[in-house]
């Protein structure tokens, strides 16, 4: 399996009021643990699709299977980053992982999900905790235009997820970083204690 992930950080983070990309993660800013954690847990390459506050985050995506890519039409919504970072995704990719900065995921919970999707040959994968569903989420290559049709009038990626719901290879993960999304100053300081980044 040949894995992309996207790495969605183009977003005017107005509750947290700073860019999320930029907040300290494990020692390092969020963007570069999360493009670091994907490629330990099994991507093979990383596109980190930038927006808002893009002069201030690029210098902190590098490295070796990272792609920097940059999304003019951020303030339409997240699925314009998504559908930018499809077009970045190499031609020999037999899977796509999604995945926003603003939802850290340690490479061994990035792994777990990775390897339940190479062995079920799953269509879609979702981490799951108790009946509610999680991140990263994985698309076969198969369903890519699918994904690139997406709109913000079109419920976005849950319309494909919806549209394959009974192909879907849901993985039990019982821990709730799985669900972790750092969306204000109160989340950030919160999880940051409780994982202790």
């Amino acid at each position: 399996m040949r894995l992309s992930a996207i790495l969605t950080s183009a977003g005017e983070s107005i509750r947290m009021g700073r860019p999320k990309a930029l907040l300290e993660w494990r020692g390092v800013p969020l963007v570069e643990y999360q493009a670091a954690s994907l490629l330990e847990g099994g991507a093979s390459e990383v596109i980190v699709v930038l927006g808002h506050e893009r002069e201030a985050i690029a210098p902190h995506v590098r490295g070796e299977g990272v792609k920097l890519v940059v999304n003019p039409l951020y303030t339409h919504g997240k699925t314009t980053s998504i559908r930018a970072g499809l077009r970045a995704v190499s031609a020999s990719a037999t899977a796509i992982m999604l995945l926003a900065v603003d939802q850290p995921r340690p490479p061994e919970i990035v792994a777990r999900v990775v390897e339940a999707h190479a062995l079920a040959n799953a269509l879609i994968t979702s981490p799951r905790r108790g009946a509610r569903g999680g991140h990263p989420l994985i698309f076969s290559a198969a369903l890519r235009e699918e994904l690139g049709a997406i709109t913000e009038s079109s419920r976005g990626v849950r319309a494909v997820f919806e549209a394959h719901r009974a192909d879907v290879n849901e993985v039990p993960i019982d821990d709730p970083i799985i669900r972790l999304d750092l969306n204000t100053p109160e989340d950030y300081t919160e999880a940051k204690a409780r994982y202790g980044a």
